[in-house]
């Protein structure tokens, strides 16, 4: 299963983003794309927790109390490494983020026109997560 995070920083927030060290981030909305072959819900829950174990990227950025998951989007089709491929041609990437066991340049994108995102995410048939 592939899920998107809409995520939005109402200001600039610089953060330590475990091996990544100290990175910058813009104000405004950021997609980020994941995966969860098994117990999709618990990973979400675990997204949208402000209190957790930071493990992976996502969580560094999450645990920020700035930061806010707005929509939860997925698909039961295991695309993530193509739908990033796909975001990084339209959107600016985060480099290296949340693609430390892939080839992907990044997971992160910071999304500067909603309605464009709109648009790829409609050419996939996702699901939107109510939490």
């Amino acid at each position: 299963m592939t899920y998107i995070l809409l995520i939005f920083l109402p200001s600039e927030i610089e953060s330590m983003i475990g091996k990544l060290g100290e990175l910058k981030f813009k104000r405004g909305y950021y997609v980020y794309v994941g995966s969860a072959r098994k117990n999709f819900e618990h990973r979400i829950r675990r997204h949208l927790s402000k209190k957790k174990k930071l493990f992976w990227h996502i969580d560094y950025l999450l645990s920020d109390g700035r930061a806010s998951v707005k929509k939860v989007f997925y698909v039961d089709s295991d695309i993530e490494h193509a739908l990033a491929k796909v975001f990084e041609k339209e959107f600016e990437v985060v480099k290296k983020f949340g693609s430390s066991d892939c080839k992907c340049s990044g997971h992160l994108f910071y999304v500067g026109d909603l309605g464009k995102m709109g648009k790829i995410i409609s050419k996939f048939s996702f699901n939107v997560f109510a939490f």
